[in-house]
């Protein structure tokens, strides 16, 4: 790189921000995990509704007036874009965002709206990043990059000096990991001032370049990525990024989609914060004892809150699903008068709110004269649904797998 990342450069950065980016306050402790304190650093209450803005802006105060000429250009899942198009905006030069075909509508909407030229490319974040170095040499634009940069690495850990002055007596920092900007930036500040800190890393199952790097020693690159974490689905880091992560952090998991959905719930219900995906996997990593935390203050990084509305609502059901929140059951039972409100007398006796009942004569059943019933219920946890299963089992209407 053409920069080496310095502690200065971190509180440079602070400086320029101060009247620019909001300095979320620390939430907590809250009531989202038994086994630890779990502390929030909302970064999805910031002007663009992510902690991107802060990196964006910081490396596009920093161009020459030659290169501020020129204008920037830039590729995004979203939330950089929109640091981008704000940062560009602000300093009044020309700004194009290489987006990802299938990014949010919101996020897509936000960035035109933010003062950005948007172009979409078919595919991810990498085929973007491609199409945007493609335009780059093209017509002589600037490229911030979204993550593998000294500057915005140096403005995402403006994160973690605010974190440390907030909260000197946090014991470990959970942060998302998609190309790795963000970490780099936030290890990179709290390990320089304080090494005792514990810093982690999260990734989506379904998009680990960064764990799979640091496993092989080397940059991945991943043939395909899938997680509802679209903020975070990045095919391989940077080299700049990948190095300060194997030296500034001491562990990077991974969760599973269904794990980040129910954080999302669990941000929504409990802390009345929207989250997007790549936002709440942090929180999911320390919601489901995927780190060594127990009886400690964490904060958790809350990356990003662009999700999308109707995503939003798939999700929340994917979340109540994995809480053991709704459940659905198949049950195969005689086919004569009574059997049904028997069977949701059984259920309603458990405390289950029924959701809804399809009652199906035909097509399914194995004897001529049974039905089959679907039921949704509206449950408490997977240990009330287990108490229905049984009762209704113990009733003579056992459940199918």
């Amino acid at each position: 790189m053409s920069k080496e990342l310095t502690i200065d450069e971190v509180y440079r950065a602070q400086m320029v921000l101060r009247d620019v980016a909001r300095h979320p306050k620390i939430i907590g402790p809250t009531q989202l995990s038994s086994s630890c304190n779990i502390y929030l650093k909302p970064e999805n209450l910031q002007h663009t509704g992510a902690f991107k803005l802060r990196g964006a802006y910081y490396k596009i105060s920093q161009l020459s007036d030659e290169e501020k000429a020129h204008g920037v250009i830039a590729c995004s899942a979203g939330n950089h874009a929109q640091g981008v198009a704000l940062g560009a905006t602000h300093h009044g030069i020309k700004s194009l965002i290489c987006l990802p075909a299938g990014a949010p509508i919101s996020k897509i909407e936000a960035t035109k709206r933010l003062g950005a030229e948007v172009c979409l490319v078919p595919g991810v974040y990498d085929d973007a990043y491609a199409k945007a170095i493609e335009l780059k040499e093209k017509h002589g634009y600037t490229f911030v990059h979204p993550f593998n940069d000294p500057l915005v690495i140096a403005g995402q850990g403006t994160i973690g000096l605010e974190i440390l002055e907030e909260m000197p007596r946090v014991q470990a920092i959970v942060v998302p990991i998609g190309g790795g900007g963000l970490i780099a930036g936030v290890a990179f500040a709290v390990k320089t001032l304080r090494p005792d800190i514990k810093v982690y890393g999260v990734q989506a199952a379904g998009a680990p370049s960064m764990a799979e790097s640091l496993k092989s020693g080397k940059r991945e690159h991943l043939d395909s990525v899938f997680t509802i974490a679209d903020g975070i689905a990045v095919k391989e880091p940077g080299d700049l990024t990948l190095e300060l992560c194997r030296k500034y952090v001491d562990e990077v998991v991974t969760v599973t989609d269904d794990e980040i959905a129910a954080a999302i719930l669990a941000l929504v219900e409990k802390q009345k914060l929207v989250a997007e995906g790549a936002g709440a996997a942090a929180v999911a990593a320390a919601m489901f004892g995927k780190l060594p935390i127990a009886g400690e203050d964490v904060v958790c990084v809350v990356s990003g809150g662009n999700i999308d509305v109707n995503t939003l609502n798939r999700v929340i059901n994917r979340g109540l699903a994995k809480a053991g929140r709704v459940c659905q059951f198949e049950l195969e039972v005689q086919d004569k008068p009574g059997i049904l409100s028997n069977v949701l007398k059984v259920v309603g006796d458990q405390g289950a709110n029924v959701l809804s009942v399809n009652h199906e004569r035909i097509g399914s059943a194995s004897q001529v004269n049974s039905c089959v019933l679907h039921l949704e219920l509206e449950t408490l946890n997977s240990e009330h649904i287990e108490r229905i299963r049984k009762a209704l089992a113990d009733a003579g209407y056992a459940t199918k797998d």
